[in-house]
């Protein structure tokens, strides 16, 4: 059944498409058929108990491991995770990773066509809720035969999937593993993200979002990439890596055209970005990142997590103030005041937010035992 194949260790990744007709969106929008765009890796054991969802955050798409053949450079997000005896150990669960809803990784966005015009959405496109994606996602998991998720896992953004996925379909969530997340996001968090989209409308190419066909709002969007770069990095960090160190130490006749290393690298990220997302994308996921609110949809946390019935991995990092460990504590005792199984680390660390994505063997132990614990419980039962 699983969509990869594996070969001396090394994951052949293939993305995969599921059709879902008639989906409404929270806000009553509907679309007749929405495609979501997926990846497996490993394989689903007979009683179907084995498997694990990642969720990705706001720039990810449904390829977190593997390459997609032998000449393939760039491996999945999550590679440094996902794998033969890495901490989602895929000799022993069957992983998914799907592309959200509102994406434009292959799941239907606003770049998608618009069957009705027969051309892209655009901001036609209904607005997108953490709630939406994580529906789109259940009808996925059901498609493929699994009742019951042995975990769901992903940070930041995709943390808030996991969260909401515990709190809608408590009977199908084993466990959770919540990784430099929040219940919601900052006034900070959402400020920055509202300059970013900005930078986007502001983009005489942005066209009111009908730029496909056309030059697209490249310098708006890689601006938007920049500023988001920068929150994902702590100061300590960035003081290490790049310092006030010149890209070229000669001074120029005009000190205008003299580039630090570290606009540099910013400049590198944004157009790297450029060529692979879509800049209404941006608009939609931050914008559903911003209306993420547990407190305001159930009336406190405290009743978000109350009749939740997974175990709980909660992690944070001490160098990450995007999404600060205070807001994971937060959820903890919230779920621990609900009487509810959960575990917290508060990983040392300077490398900010972005920690997650990178080799962390504190965060690929500390997964890779809570994970094999529940697998356990799952066979023993």
């Amino acid at each position: 059944m699983p969509d990869v194949d594996q070969h001396a260790h090394q994951i052949i990744a293939r993305t995969s498409f599921f059709t879902i007709d008639n989906f409404t969106f929270r806000n009553g929008r509907r679309l007749p058929q929405v495609t979501i765009a997926y990846e497996t890796y490993g394989r689903l054991n007979a009683d179907r108990t084995n498997a694990v969802l990642i969720a990705h955050a706001l720039s990810g798409s449904a390829h977190a491991a593997g390459v997609y053949g032998p000449n393939d450079e760039r491996p999945g997000w999550w590679d440094l995770y996902i794998g033969p005896g890495k901490p989602f150990d895929t000799e022993r669960y069957f992983v998914i990773c799907s592309n959200v809803l509102g994406g434009c990784s292959g799941t239907t966005g606003p770049s998608s066509i618009n069957p009705e015009t027969g051309r892209p959405y655009g901001l036609d496109f209904p607005m997108v809720t953490i709630h939406d994606m994580v529906r789109a996602q259940r009808l996925l998991i059901e498609q493929l035969g699994i009742k019951r998720l042995l975990c769901i896992a992903g940070g930041s953004m995709g943390g808030m999937q996991a969260l909401k996925w515990a709190i809608l379909y408590p009977d199908m969530v084993q466990s959770v593993i919540a990784i430099a997340t929040s219940a919601s996001l900052s006034a900070q968090g959402i400020a920055l993200n509202e300059v970013g989209r900005q930078a986007i409308m502001n983009d005489p190419n942005w066209n009111n979002g009908d730029y496909y066909g056309g030059k697209g709002p490249d310098a708006g969007l890689s601006l938007a990439r920049m500023i988001g770069h920068i929150t994902y990095m702590s100061e300590q960090h960035m003081h290490e890596r790049f310092g006030r160190r010149f890209k070229d130490e000669e001074l120029s006749p005009n000190g205008l055209k003299q580039t630090f290393m570290i606009e540099s690298y910013l400049h590198h990220q944004g157009m790297k970005f450029v060529d692979r997302f879509d800049a209404n994308s941006y608009l939609y996921i931050t914008k559903a990142i911003d209306y993420f609110d547990l407190k305001k949809d159930y009336g406190t946390l405290h009743a978000a997590f109350e009749k939740v019935s997974s175990n709980f991995l909660v992690i944070s990092f001490t160098s990450d103030w995007l999404y600060p460990s205070s807001q994971s504590k937060e959820i903890v005792q919230s779920l621990r005041a609900n009487g509810k199984n959960v575990m917290y680390a508060d990983i040392e660390t300077d490398f900010g937010h972005d920690t997650f994505l990178l080799d962390c063997e504190p965060l690929k132990r500390i997964i890779a035992n809570f994970l094999k614990r529940e697998y356990e419980r799952v066979c023993a039962s």
